[in-house]
């Protein structure tokens, strides 16, 4: 018997039909598998290459990330060989919750707001939002205010409840970005999470709410980065959050008490050992 749409035999047909199917299937369910593995470490883009040197940076350099919550915008910016920092991209951050305001409690639904550090135990990638980062909330500012919540992240997916959500696409640069970083020696990145942009307009026209101390507090390192060019070394003492230019700047207290059970001793800002 022949098929009726060719003169090859019928189970002819089938077979190679059967055949070609079943490699189909397979060659998918490897792609797919092979893409599942790999996410983490795929390579940064020619495009992006090209960014960074004609920005002044390159791959392996030191990176950080800052935040303005209610813009819905995530800056990330290289190491210069000068030294300085440049902008090399602005995401948008299709997804937050809560409202404008630092994370207090476990189950607030807010999105933290402070100084933080990342060290590589906090990359994750096996994120189910593509792949993700953990701020390091709570830090030891949070701590001396017995502020309470665990697992705040930037990831992908653009869904969020007390995260920052960015798109898958951005959430693959920004970790190659970040794991490159690190294969280049880099021990972190810090990322920096404001309420809003912190000009003087913007500080006068929410000088009335609850937060505007704190705010206040979080504009100090803010506009240390704009005068010199280099992130900040956060601290906390008293309460509140202490900023030094370089590490020579940092007093001999913040070293000792390190290692304090004193959760308000004075301390630098850490990740993740």
């Amino acid at each position: 018997m022949t098929d009726k749409f060719s003169d090859m035999p019928l189970y002819r047909v089938s077979r190679a039909a059967f055949a070609a199917a079943l490699f189909g299937v397979l060659a998918f369910v490897l792609s797919g598998c092979q893409s599942l593995e790999s996410k983490d470490q795929k390579p940064l883009s020619p495009e992006t290459k090209a960014l960074l040197k004609q920005r002044g940076a390159k791959p392996g350099g030191q990176m950080y990330v800052r935040i303005f919550k209610q813009e819905s915008e995530m800056e990330i910016w290289m190491e210069k060989t000068s030294g300085t920092y440049a902008k090399i991209k602005t995401y948008k951050i299709c997804n937050w919750s809560g409202d404008i305001g630092p994370k207090t409690a476990q189950g607030d639904r807010q999105a933290p707001e402070g100084f933080y550090v990342v060290t590589p135990r906090q990359m994750n990638p096996n994120s189910k939002y593509h792949l993700s980062f953990n701020m390091g909330y709570p830090n030891a500012y949070d701590k001396s205010h017995n502020y309470t919540g665990a697992h705040l992240m930037v990831h992908g997916g653009c869904l969020s409840k007390g995260c920052y959500a960015i798109t898958d696409e951005a959430v693959q640069e920004l970790y190659a970005l970040a794991r490159e970083s690190f294969v280049g020696g880099q021990r972190k990145f810090l990322v920096h999470a404001f309420p809003f942009h912190m000009t003087k307009a913007n500080m006068n026209f929410r000088k009335a709410n609850k937060w505007y101390g704190f705010w206040q507090n979080l504009k100090e390192g803010h506009d240390l980065f704009l005068r010199t060019g280099k992130p900040p070394i956060a601290g906390t003492k008293n309460g509140r959050y202490v900023f030094f230019a370089t590490p020579d700047q940092v007093p001999a207290e913040f070293k000792i008490s390190a290692a304090s059970s004193n959760r308000t001793a004075p301390r630098l800002i850490t990740g993740w050992n």
